[in-house]
């Protein structure tokens, strides 16, 4: 299954990666238009829209919230068939949130499964604001917090659970107005398939991916807002390259694009 995807901007030299971008829960890939605005002059830039967002909100991917792993094996092959039938070759892989969670499944995934010569090779790895999964005892946890936020995007007027999710603690840098934007800007959202998809990739249906990426044999960076305090402990802990980006909280592709851009290229060159 095919995913909704949007290419930008040309290779100034046929050697470039592509850089492949992944969305978080409510968003699709015009979250990223600032950061892109400022490369495709030089790269060309895949974005990709998620399961149950944007222009993919329609698209089955046998997703399940019953196996182990949840969704996240069927977006792995999702985005790696999405990839295929756009021609990719070397690509940079850049995900937000619940996307840098899907992006470190996938990179993980690559290890254990043969591919051929011709197919999208990842080379890098770039990660805002990503968790690399939870211990066991607090998976159980985690799911019925989900379960009920699911319940509320599936069931009740999506304006009024936006209100809600912007007050969690993981977006105390936001301000009224930032607040308010984004309820406007998520409110096109349709409410079962962010429910579907919250629930199928949620952080009790993902595997502790830590270790499996410290074994990685391709470079990771990983970005965190100075503001966003528990990610940018988890950051401080993981043994991974970190930036820390100054006026930031956890949506720092939003908050600050030009800082962003600039520790993308900064790792990528």
């Amino acid at each position: 299954m095919l995913l909704y995807s949007e290419t930008f901007g040309v290779k100034t030299q046929a050697s470039q990666p592509t850089l492949v971008f992944l969305h978080g829960l409510l968003g699709n890939g015009r979250d990223w238009r600032y950061v892109i605005s400022q490369l495709a002059t030089t790269y060309q830039c895949i974005t990709i829209d998620l399961p149950g967002h944007g222009l993919s909100a329609f698209v089955n991917t046998d997703m399940t919230t019953e196996a182990i792993d949840g969704g996240f094996e069927a977006v792995h092959h999702a985005l790696t068939a999405t990839l295929a039938q756009r021609g990719v070759e070397d690509y940079v892989l850049v995900g937000y949130s619940m996307g840098a969670r899907l992006a470190m499944y996938h990179a993980c995934a690559l290890t254990t499964y043969s591919t051929s010569s011709d197919s999208p090779r990842l080379i890098k790895m770039l990660l805002e604001g990503g968790h690399f999964g939870l211990a066991v005892a607090d998976r159980e946890p985690r799911y019925l917090h989900d379960q009920r936020w699911a319940a509320r995007f599936a069931q009740q007027p999506l304006v009024d659970v936006l209100h809600d999710w912007y007050q969690q603690p993981v977006f105390a840098s936001l301000t009224v107005e930032q607040r308010q934007a984004l309820v406007a800007k998520r409110s096109d959202n349709l409410g079962s398939g962010i429910a579907q998809m919250m629930l199928a990739t949620s952080l009790a249906k993902q595997p502790q991916l830590l270790p499996q990426l410290q074994q990685l044999a391709i470079p990771i960076h990983y970005v965190c807002g100075e503001r966003d305090d528990k990610f940018c402990q988890l950051a401080s802990t993981s043994g991974l390259d970190v930036t820390m980006i100054e006026n930031a909280g956890h949506n720092i592709h939003i908050e600050q694009p030009t800082a962003f851009t600039a520790a993308l290229l900064n790792f990528i060159d």
